[in-house]
């Protein structure tokens, strides 16, 4: 369901702890809605302290055998051997000389399922983190004590280095945690909360850096926004098709039955849903086709949604993995170095999803385009007296400028690469950027989504709401109630977003009260119910 502020959640209100069991997106949904109560299963902590004793005991009785991370440098440096007195200084050190990432900070609600993510990699007991260790970052996630996460320097790669450093960078006495409303140097609130700076054991601060916690928690939180972008791109469908007086043949369920796709089935039956009752759509029609921005809603924002379908299962299977190095394995004897924090599999999602998410948004756009037409019986850029009044022509603009954005924002970053560590790593996935982008494209399509619902808003006012489909009059009538009807000019930026806050963000959640109050239809895919 989708909550009051926007994001979804689970119906569920069972306890949870972090443990090995298998979790998808909504367990980690559910999980962070009870980050204040949050523990660590039993059996996550047995295995915990197995893996801590099997390394300590390899270490005892290694004779100086090299171990990647624990005994030897990093990366290039590999080869160096690190004396037994100088070891907690080698993790310390790591955390310091990685935290040198860039950029604007990474939102909180990523920095607390990074978090989440990082603690649900590290206690299936493959890592080489002590309880203690794991415990306060925990801490961290109940108090909603956050790091300052900057969110550029990752290369995707050796798992997300440069991000994931300063996330548990204040374990040390360093970086930055929010206390009190903002963020202070992480002594001032370690001592503050009673917390004692920790010396960090073997492997501990490689493990802790090493992974893809901030590509996943980035995709998942993305899934999320996904969600309400895929709900409001069929509500938004039928609302100006209403306003178009366009024809609701392509959404019969005989023709996405012949093809068999299953998101254009889905999509074509929500706007059917969201078009019952419309006395409108029994008026007769000059047009026997109308545009492809209409007619091939199905096809397109269904094959948004199935590549949607496809990233929830990449996402799922990197949240209950394993992804520093190297990895042990108490029970076969074995430290292994290996490559599971390589992002690869995320980044080409992410690309994917990049592309998925735009398409909402494209064509999102050309059925605003369409409506400012002055066709079918619609005045010129929906407003009285243009020439005197602009209407909504430049708003078009707007929106057109975030498509073609998001376009250029669509190249592919998994497709570069670039040394690194004196080409040790050699091939990187710039899942980070990836990530990040598609964060981007996700406002920027929001905002488009927001365009077309206040032109539709504006042509159905014009052509005249007696027949409309009852679920799009109540979403035109609770529009209304937060952006008015613009007969003449206006200031229109703060229209813009307050019609965009009123569609995803704050108080007016206008789709969620209209599917919780209207029983004739119900969102059926990804996430929604």
């Amino acid at each position: 369901m989708v909550g009051e502020d926007g994001g979804v959640y689970l119906r569920a209100v069972e306890r949870m702890q972090i443990g090995p069991e298998h979790w998808g997106i909504q367990e980690v949904i559910q999980a962070l809605e009870q980050a204040s109560s949050l523990s660590f299963s039993r059996g996550a902590m047995d295995a915990v302290a197995r893996c801590v004793r099997f390394l300590e005991a390899q270490m005892a009785v290694g004779g100086g055998k090299p171990v990647y991370g624990v005994n030897t440098g990093f990366g290039d440096l590999a080869y160096q051997s690190i004396p037994e007195d100088h070891l907690a200084q080698l993790q310390k050190n790591i955390l310091l000389s990685h935290a040198c990432g860039v950029g604007d900070p990474v939102p909180e609600q990523v920095v607390r399922t990074m978090l989440l993510l990082k603690l649900k990699a590290l206690v299936q007991g493959h890592s080489g983190v002590r309880q203690v260790t794991l415990d306060r970052l925990l801490d961290w996630l109940r108090a909603d004590c956050l790091p300052r996460v900057p969110s550029q320097g990752s290369l995707g790669a050796s798992g997300d280095l440069a991000p994931l450093a300063p996330l548990v960078l204040p374990l040390i006495g360093q970086g930055e945690l929010r206390h009190g409303g903002g963020y202070l140097p992480a002594s001032t609130v370690l001592k503050a909360q009673g917390w004692e700076p920790l010396t960090l054991g073997p492997k501990e601060g490689l493990a802790l850096i090493n992974g893809t916690q901030l590509m996943l928690a980035y995709g998942v939180q993305s899934v999320l926004r996904i969600a309400r972008v895929a709900a409001w791109a069929d509500a938004l469908a039928a609302w100006s098709l209403e306003a178009w007086h366009g024809r609701s043949e392509p959404f019969h369920p005989a023709i996405h039955r012949v093809r068999g796709h299953e998101g254009a089935r889905v999509s074509a039956a929500q706007v059917r849903a969201w078009l019952a009752g419309s006395e409108q759509q029994q008026e007769p029609r000059i047009q026997v086709q109308d545009p492809y921005s209409f007619r091939c809603v199905p096809q397109v924002h269904g094959a948004s949604r199935d590549a949607w379908k496809h990233a929830e299962g990449t996402l799922e299977r990197e949240i209950n993995a394993v992804t520093d190095n190297p990895l042990i394995f108490p029970e076969e004897g074995l430290i292994l170095s290996g490559g599971n924090f390589h992002g690869q599999p995320l980044a080409l999602v992410f690309d994917y999803l990049a592309l998925a998410v735009h398409e909402w948004g494209s064509i999102s756009e050309r059925r605003t385009f369409k409506l400012l037409s002055g066709r079918q019986g619609l005045p010129p850029f929906l407003v009285a007296e243009p020439g005197l009044n602009s209407g909504w022509m430049i708003p078009q603009y707007t929106a057109a400028s975030l498509v073609s954005q998001s376009k250029q924002l669509c190249t592919p970053a998994s497709a570069d690469t670039i040394d690194s560590s004196n080409g040790q790593e050699d091939h990187v996935s710039m899942g980070a950027n990836g990530a990040l982008k598609l964060w981007r494209i996700l406002d920027n399509v929001e905002q488009v989504l927001a365009i077309e619902a206040l032109t539709a808003a504006q042509a159905c006012d014009l052509r005249g709401t007696r027949g409309m489909a009852p679920s799009l009059l109540k979403l035109q009538s609770s529009l209304r109630e937060r952006v008015p009807h613009a007969s003449q000019d206006v200031y229109l930026h703060p229209l813009l977003i307050a019609g965009r806050d009123w569609m995803f963000y704050g108080a007016g959640n206008a789709l969620r009260q209209e599917i919780e109050s209207s029983p004739e239809f119900r969102l059926t895919a990804h996430g929604l119910d």
